[in-house]
């Protein structure tokens, strides 16, 4: 035991001293040190300590089909041995990154045929700008370059995936957002909109829309970005009227309408796109995490048709990454999206594993720190409030989501806070029983979290 953890021990400080994590603060990470994950297989995870973990986050939003399957490190090889690596630049391509792409024009919505490759989610939002203002500087209209996006909504933290997303506290950090990127409310019936039914809600929400544009003036707006459901932002389910009429007041401005389908993408909300849960036809889809399972780096954007006729015509698109349409990347996406299609896994999020859940976790709206419980497929929130009949948040927003986030860690389940809203996205290979345990555990860590304030 004492070899065991006196390895973990050296990581930890081994990371210390080299590693700088994503989103953290370096003084409060090194004052308590890494957790070392070593395996996973399944839905589980284990550490250096040879704690077993459930994971009701697929990693980070992205492990679909669950971890441990072979048939992509497999492909990953044999791919490596034929062709590591060569780029899609000079007009060449490779076979894998071929036929992804048409495999992604079969899974995606009709329209959408030609797809831009990169490396993550923040790359691929990066990307729409710059298609975006392309298409319509050859359409004449080189003054449509601003965007509007949500508050709250995230995008990722590239320069312009921070500036289209609406995180405050990374604005902060700035000087954020970038001219040229504008934000409205985001459509969070229960804070927002409770005093009226959700679809009246979701209208006046989407009006938010109309108005800014009107405020910008249409000829110089470029397109409206968000997340069927936004995902790090609390796992914010719009009202069902929402997304139609976002795609309303698009259409009448001639406003580009750009589905950001990182998280929701491959099968989250019970269909293969979130846009196809809510009923709207996005211009420009970007995709990551659920494309490779996490597998392996990759992204992409989607672009329908009517883009594609106006920007073949306009010459050199001066964009793209050294690694767009990898080999390998493509190779392990198209085996997870194979074992996604050859296995039902969609269809069951819809008519199986994602109503169970969600019925399932029906009953913690009764739990005393619980206010809402939302979600779509396999993707939820439970809102922890102080005052469940007013809807009133806690005092200090994000400090008992983090006391809840500890109890979790400390218990072997793996839930993230977002603020006071405790968030849930298991691999969509999850069974009704290790459903029953994730969240027979969750409700414990809810308990606990009540007892120490007081609230039990």
């Amino acid at each position: 035991m004492n070899v065991v953890l006196n390895s973990t021990s050296q990581w930890q400080q081994e990371d210390r001293e080299h590693h700088l994590h994503p989103f953290t603060d370096i003084a409060q990470l090194n004052a308590k040190g890494v957790r070392v994950i070593t395996k996973a297989d399944g839905v589980y995870l284990w550490d250096s300590e040879g704690e077993k973990i459930i994971d009701g986050m697929s990693g980070l939003w992205c492990v679909n089909i669950g971890y441990g399957r072979k048939e992509l490190s497999e492909v990953a090889a044999r791919q490596m041995d034929e062709l590591a690596y060569y780029n899609t630049f000079f007009q060449t391509t490779t076979m894998p990154a071929t036929s992804l792409a048409t495999l992604l024009s079969e899974v995606t919505p009709d329209g959408l045929n030609h797809v831009f490759y990169g490396n993550s989610g923040s790359e691929s939002n990066d990307t729409v700008v710059r298609l975006a203002w392309r298409y319509w500087a050859a359409k004449g209209q080189p003054n449509k370059t601003v965007f509007i996006a949500r508050q709250n909504a995230y995008h990722g933290s590239t320069l312009a995936g921070s500036s289209l997303g609406g995180m405050g506290y990374m604005h902060k950090q700035g000087p954020l957002p970038l001219p040229g990127f504008e934000h409205i409310e985001q459509p969070h019936w229960y804070f927002n909109g409770a005093d009226m039914t959700s679809d009246e809600y979701g209208i006046k929400a989407a009006g938010k829309l109309e108005e800014k544009i009107l405020e910008l003036g249409a000829d110089n707006v470029a397109a409206f970005i968000g997340e069927p459901i936004q995902g790090a932002g609390g796992v914010i389910v719009p009202p069902d009227s929402y997304w139609p009429e976002i795609q309303r007041i698009c259409r009448k401005y001639d406003i580009l309408l750009v589905s950001d389908e990182v998280i929701c993408g491959f099968g989250r909300t019970g269909e293969w796109f979130g846009c196809q849960s809510f009923g709207f036809e996005p211009d420009m889809m970007t995709m990551a995490k659920g494309m490779s399972s996490g597998y392996i780096p990759i992204s992409g954007v989607m672009v329908h048709d009517r883009l594609v006729d106006v920007l073949k015509d306009s010459g050199d698109f001066n964009h793209g990454y050294t690694y767009s349409g990898h080999p390998v990347a493509a190779a392990v996406a198209q085996a997870n999206i194979s074992i996604l299609r050859d296995e039902g896994l969609v269809e069951r999020v819809k008519t199986d594993i994602g109503p169970y859940m969600q019925e399932r976790l029906k009953a913690f709206a009764d739990h005393p720190l619980v206010g809402q419980v939302r979600g779509r497929g396999l993707i939820a929130a439970l809102e922890l409030v102080k005052d469940k009949e007013t809807h009133q948040p806690f005092d200090k927003v994000g400090e008992v989501g983090m006391i809840c986030r500890n109890h979790c860690f400390e218990n072997n389940i793996i839930m993230r806070a977002t603020g006071d809203s405790m968030l849930l996205a298991p691999p969509l290979v999850i069974t009704k029983a290790e459903i029953d345990e994730l969240l027979d555990k969750a409700l414990m860590c809810l308990d606990l979290t009540a007892k120490d304030i007081g609230m039990m």
